[in-house]
């Protein structure tokens, strides 16, 4: 939290949270998330935006993984690749609907044996289509939920353990008072910090920060952002998780079906705003789910002052 000689400052200040937001550079560090590419023309473009991004010196890069192992060759691959050919430090996903505990554990020490040292622990999305909010039924011989996967990778020992936390809660939640029970119980089993699941009300988020922080929980709570572009798919996407859409950001899109470069536009300035706002409250750490698209992304890590390494 900002003290109040720097909420004074800030006042007092010509410039504009985004304008200011470059000048603790020093104090900003960023992480990027990939997904596995399906095709070769997504792989091309996937590795375009490692490129791009690589030179920015991300604290880690998470690559995701589908449901039930869906893309589990794929995802390695992908983290295999990056070890390889790359300076960048990869956090694998790893879930474990519709997998055994043998099966998971396998890919826990996989994941050991290839050099990764970071895992990201979810549940998953309930299998058949029905993503987030459906029915999700534990295998009997499965782990259960990401906590019982968070302590099994920490049982195997030797890795970070990311987890996420879901700042207008999770749809299949009861509460936010349960969300942040879920998130207490994850650290006890080994988390050692949470990223957020996308947002864009700001004033929610810093609630729950508020009350997460109240709970007792200490592990770094990283905001996940999202530049997106293309609203439709952002209301279907936002349908699946509980994100709320603000009015402000509907009017935003409001008849530019037909405009991309303007919905570029205003996705950057969108995310950007967020960015500065947060780092204002306090956050210096930002995590940006890329959907392998870098140009986005790169310009606001320009904003938050983010620069390459070389410089």
């Amino acid at each position: 939290m900002a003290s109040l000689a720097d909420a004074r400052a800030l006042l007092l200040s010509p410039l504009g949270p985004v304008a200011r937001a470059g000048s603790n550079r020093d104090d900003v560090r960023v992480s990027f998330e990939f997904f596995p590419p399906k095709t070769d023309e997504a792989e091309a473009n996937l590795w375009k935006a490692i490129r791009r991004l690589e030179p920015l010196n991300p604290a880690f890069v998470s690559v995701t993984y589908g449901a039930g192992g869906s893309t589990r060759e794929r995802t390695h691959r992908t983290v295999q690749r990056i070890i390889a050919e790359t300076s960048l430090r990869p956090a694998a996903h790893l879930t474990c609907v519709e997998a055994s505990r043998e099966e998971v554990d396998e890919v826990i020490a996989g994941y050991k044996t290839i050099g990764v040292d970071h895992i990201v622990a979810l549940r998953g999305d309930p299998p058949g289509g029905s993503g987030i909010g459906g029915v999700y039924q534990p295998r009997s011989d499965g782990y259960a939920n990401a906590t019982e996967l968070t302590q099994a990778i920490s049982r195997a020992g030797g890795f970070d353990v990311t987890v996420g936390a879901y700042p207008e809660r999770h749809p299949e939640s009861p509460s936010i008072d349960h969300d942040i029970d879920v998130l207490k119980a994850k650290v006890d089993a080994g988390a050692t910090r949470a990223v957020s699941q996308f947002f864009f009300d700001i004033d929610a988020f810093l609630r729950f920060r508020d009350r997460v922080r109240a709970a007792g929980v200490t592990i770094p709570l990283i905001p996940g952002v999202m530049p997106v572009s293309n609203f439709a798919g952002l209301t279907r996407m936002c349908g699946a998780c509980g994100a709320s859409i603000p009015d402000w950001l509907k009017a935003h899109f409001d008849g530019l079906d037909d405009d991309p470069e303007t919905r570029k536009l205003l996705a950057a300035s969108v995310a950007a705003e967020t960015c500065a706002r947060l780092q204002e409250e306090g956050f210096s750490d930002f995590h940006f789910y890329t959907l392998n698209r870098a140009d986005l992304v790169y310009a606001i890590c320009r904003v938050l002052g983010v620069r390459e390494a070389s410089q």
